[in-house]
């Protein structure tokens, strides 16, 4: 196994001074996921989730996003093991990735299996090359997805159309993923719009974006009833952002539209 770490983590800051993050799967040929790259995955959320930057690019270089799992990764497990192993990627990966107080952009320029469409799921925006195609093929080995996989793709498409992608293990190309929900816009450069996307929401309201992803999770674990229970403290809290108050009185003075954000 190579010494080279299996993604890149790298910051630098728009021309407006906001912080963006791009973290990007590095692990030729196929990007699988194996021990080195779930490894590296972990320690760079964790440094994201300890120091988080006002927008996230998730995306990956080479041919493909992803290839999948090593299936090595799954050799031999015991049941114990098994359930071991989905519960520390759920806590050290899926979860803090979905928790970033930001926004957080996917971009898939080719065929993106398994564990990355899972990791694509849990972020806020999916942008798609034409191209690309997803696929969650578990049942090739027997398993279904365990990172989350059909309940956040049911999520977005209906469980219906969720149940058929996993039980076929067939292959869907971007279109259908954008007719589905799932795909939120197709663009023949999807590295560049990705980037512009993620630009522009990084210098946006940063915890406006946060008291949104808090009020949809809310909605996700519980409901409208739940999510408008936790709206007004979670929204009243802006009040107290430098953001909210200069936003305001940019808007009374010269109009919508001529604010600049700093994320605090």
């Amino acid at each position: 196994m190579s010494d080279t770490k299996a993604t890149r983590l790298t910051r630098e800051t728009t021309d407006a001074g906001a912080e963006v993050a791009t973290l990007t799967l590095a692990n030729p040929p196929l990007n699988l996921f194996d021990r080195s790259m779930l490894d590296a995955l972990v320690e760079d959320l964790a440094e994201l989730s300890a120091n988080p930057p006002r927008a996230v690019l998730l995306r990956a270089e080479g041919k493909l996003v992803s290839g999948g799992v090593d299936v090595h990764v799954f050799d031999g497990l015991t049941i114990e093991q098994g359930a071991e192993l989905w519960r520390t990627l759920f806590a050290q990966i899926i979860h803090p990735l979905e928790a970033l107080p930001c926004p957080v952009v996917f971009a898939a320029h080719g065929l993106t299996l398994t564990a990355a469409f899972e990791m694509a799921l849990a972020c806020d925006i999916i942008l798609a090359a034409p191209k690309a195609k997803f696929g969650l093929v578990e049942t090739v080995v027997g398993l279904t997805p365990s990172m989350g996989g059909p309940q956040r793709l049911a999520e977005r498409a209906g469980s219906g159309r969720a149940r058929e992608f996993v039980m076929t293990g067939d292959l869907y190309d971007a279109a259908t993923m954008a007719e589905w929900g799932v795909v939120n816009a197709i663009h023949e450069d999807v590295d560049a719009a990705a980037k512009d996307l993620t630009n522009r929401l990084a210098q946006g309201p940063t915890r406006a974006h946060a008291a949104t992803k808090q009020i949809i999770e809310a909605w996700r674990s519980g409901g409208v009833a739940h999510a408008d229970s936790v709206t007004p403290e979670v929204s009243g809290a802006l009040f107290d952002t430098a953001d909210l108050r200069g936003a305001v009185r940019s808007f009374l003075e010269v109009g919508p539209g001529k604010a600049t954000y700093t994320g605090r």
